[in-house]
Parts: C-alpha cells; sequence; structure tokens
C-alpha cells in the first residue's frame, strides 16, 4: 500500500508539473465512501477557477493548496494513487497513463483538467482511500493527529533514543504507529529494521545505544534512498522477495540467508533471522521456550497459550476481554465484509496492494484453525472418555443380572 516515498513522488509530480495553473474542469465521482463530507457537486463547484499554488504532505496525506479555500486533501488508504497523463509519477506500481489507457480510470474519485490540457487523476480501486475539502486540512484530522513526518521532522539521533527508551512495545509495532511518527508503512518498517539489524519483536525499550544509532541512521538512509529510487522497494535487499507471491518460510532468502515471515503490530513481517535477533530477557525467553519444545515439557496446548501471551506483551496488543465479540460473530461480519467489498471492487483481487493483507488474513485463518483442532481434540477425548463410562456401566449390569 502507499507509503511516505509513493506520496512524496505524488506530491513532486504534482509541484514539478500543475503549480500556478487553473482548473479548468473538475469530475468528482458519486462515491460518499471515498468522498467524505461533501457533495459531488459542491466539490465541482469549489474547485472550478482555481489555481493551484503548492502541494503538501504529512505522512501518507497529500493536500493541495489552492488560491482560496477550501482545499482538497488525499488520505491514501491501500490503493490511493495520483495519475498524471504523459508524466511518470512513481516507479513504484505506478507510470505515465499511456494512449491506450482507459482514461480518466473507471477508478478514478478526482479528476482535474488544467488551463494548459494537462490532466491528472485520483484514483482508488480499494476505495479505503478519503478525499475531504478541508479549510485547513492540516489542523483536523487525520493529519493533525499525526507524529512527525519521518522525512520532513526527523528526530535527532538523542530525542530517539530517549523517545524509545520509554517505549515497551515492539520496536516495528511502534514504527508503524502514525501517532508517533508518521508516513513509515509495513514495507519501509522491515526494510530500516533490517538494514539496522535489529528484531522487529524486540521490546523498544531494550535497544541498545549502539541499536538506537543504527535505527537512527538507517530511518533517514532507507526513506532517502526510496525517493532516489521513485519509491521502488524491489531494490531493496530484504524487500525484492518480500513483495513477491511467494511468501513461505524457509524458502525465501536474501543474499543467501534465509527469511523469515512473522506477524507483528498485526502486519506480515519479512526479517533475517541470522542477522536480525532477539537480545537480552526476550532473547532468554525465546531460549526456553524453544529447548521446552525440544525436550517436549508440557502439553503443547499450554505452551501455545503462553507463547501467544508473551508476544501480545512484547508488542503491546493486549486486549481486554471485555472488547472481544461473542464467538462466531467475527467469522460472519468478516464474511459480510468481505461480501460487500466484492461488489464494490471490481477484480481487486488481482492487485498487488493486498498482498499483506491477504497473508494477515491467512496467519488469522491458521489460529483459528488451530483453536479449532485443538478444541475439537479436547471434545473428542470428552466423548471417548463418557462412552467408555457408559460402556462399563453397562457391562456391570449386565455381570449383575447375570448372577
Amino acid at each position: 500500500m502507499p507509503e511516505l516515498p509513493e506520496v512524496e513522488a505524488a506530491r513532486r509530480a504534482i509541484e514539478e508539473n500543475c503549480l500556478g495553473k487553473k482548473i479548468t474542469k473538475a469530475l468528482i465521482a458519486d462515491d460518499p465512501k471515498v468522498i467524505d463530507g461533501v457533495s459531488r457537486a459542491d466539490f465541482e463547484a469549489s474547485l472550478l477557477g482555481k489555481t493551484i499554488v503548492s502541494a503538501h504532505r504529512k505522512g501518507k496525506n497529500l493536500w493541495l493548496r489552492l488560491d482560496s479555500p477550501p482545499f482538497p486533501s488525499f488520505q491514501f488508504g491501500m490503493a490511493g494513487a495520483i495519475y498524471i497523463k504523459g508524466v511518470a509519477v512513481t516507479k513504484y506500481k505506478r507510470s505515465a497513463v499511456k494512449d491506450t489507457d482507459e482514461w480518466p480510470s473507471k477508478y478514478s474519485k478526482l479528476f482535474v483538467e488544467l488551463d494548459d490540457g494537462l490532466e491528472f487523476s485520483f484514483t482508488d480501486k480499494r476505495r479505503f482511500a478519503r478525499v475531504r475539502l478541508l479549510k485547513d486540512p492540516a489542523s483536523v484530522p487525520p493529519i493533525s493527529e499525526l507524529g512527525p513526518d519521518a522525512l520532513l521532522e526527523p528526530m535527532t539521533g538523542d530525542e530517539l533514543f530517549e523517545s524509545l527508551s520509554k517505549k515497551k512495545i515492539a520496536i516495528k509495532t511502534l514504527l508503524l504507529d502514525q501517532s508517533y511518527i508518521s508516513g513509515i508503512g509495513n514495507w519501509v518498517a522491515d526494510e530500516v529494521l533490517y538494514q539496522a539489524r535489529i528484531h522487529p519483536e524486540q521490546s523498544a525499550a531494550s535497544l541498545s545505544k549502539e541499536n538506537y544509532g543504527n535505527l537512527h541512521k538507517s530511518i533517514k538512509e532507507v526513506i532517502e534512498k526510496s525517493l532516489e529510487v521513485g519509491a521502488d522497494s524491489s531494490q531493496f535487499p530484504s524487500n525484492w522477495i518480500f513483495h513477491s507471491r511467494e511468501k513461505k518460510p524457509g524458502k525465501a532468502f536474501v543474499d543467501g540467508r534465509k527469511i523469515d515471515f512473522i506477524t507483528v503490530g498485526g502486519r506480515t513481517t519479512a526479517y533475517v533471522p541470522e542477522l536480525q535477533k532477539l537480545s537480552g530477557q526476550q532473547a532468554a525467553r525465546a531460549g526456553s521456550k524453544q529447548a521446552n519444545k525440544r525436550k517436549g515439557h508440557g502439553d503443547g496446548v499450554k505452551d501455545d497459550v503462553n507463547e501467544a501471551a508473551s508476544d501480545e506483551e512484547v508488542n503491546g496488543s493486549v486486549q481486554s476481554k471485555k472488547g472481544r465479540k461473542p464467538r462466531g460473530q467475527g467469522n460472519k461480519s468478516s464474511a459480510k465484509r468481505k461480501s460487500k467489498e466484492s461488489d464494490d471492487e471490481d477484480n481487486a483481487n488481482d492487485s498487488e496492494d493486498d498482498d499483506d493483507d491477504d497473508n494477515d488474513d491467512h496467519h488469522d485463518e491458521d489460529q483459528k484453525n488451530k483453536t479449532r483442532k485443538v478444541t475439537n481434540n479436547k471434545q473428542s477425548k470428552v466423548e471417548k472418555t463418557s462412552k467408555k463410562t457408559v460402556q462399563t456401566s453397562q457391562n456391570s449390569k449386565k455381570k449383575k443380572k447375570a448372577k
């Protein structure tokens, strides 16, 4: 999905091609799910005749400043993208619109023609983006709730050290928290931690001074490099395989080293165990669990429960029992949601932007299957015990009658 590099590439493309030009035509999609809080007619009327003065970004959000308010803002969501006809906006799954391509796309949510004939469009195949018309986009949510921008407002090494030393959650979970630092998404976080040689589940507060220094350097270098190569994540070593279709543990390699996949902060996470190792108490706990598994201690079920609980504590994502849905409701709502998205989207399942979420869904399903298996095994044992008891009772009665 779009992250800081993709959105920044879009901002720069608009800045280089559209500033100082007047909007002579505006078409807004009749889609209240994406076009948030304003009617189609009012949105179009507010754009017509306005001149684009500047383009701004914070985190994964973009907005255009016109010669008078209100201003259009774009929250890219999972598959939002800016296209400019005849201009290659970014190398990451985006390119210049060809003469043979449908234009504007059927997925276009905002289409604009400028006074020199240039046209651009904001599209969203998945319909998770939000397009708004605001007097001051930076002063209201979601932009006002964002943490410092990873590119424009970087922390100093000392600020990062002081900040992380107070956070007792997994470092990747923290990097994905847009209220802590904005713009870093899943693939950038994986690349940053790979380059810094930090395990994604390592507690932020437990990082060494060397880790802090490497992390600070890595955030800067990865973001600058991603912009240099047009947000093409395939040019980063740990993500060439990560973004491929084959995401199987033990089957993916980088520089001859195995890539493994785990779930951290609710997201599929790629890391290299040989280079990114847990340290301190977390390493000791992990070693103890492995030793217990090798020795065959425990009944298996208990070990799985303890391991899941430990992971939740590390990730800072322990949920209260009160907030959980009754058994069965989650699957039904998920099914309804998938059905609705299927109706809303045309061939959306073919989009590469779905990869991470598909993996997360598979992980969740695997966990459910394991839970069902354990429950079924327990039920099976209970049933067998019950049948055995009944059979013994019946045999005893027969013997008494025989006597």
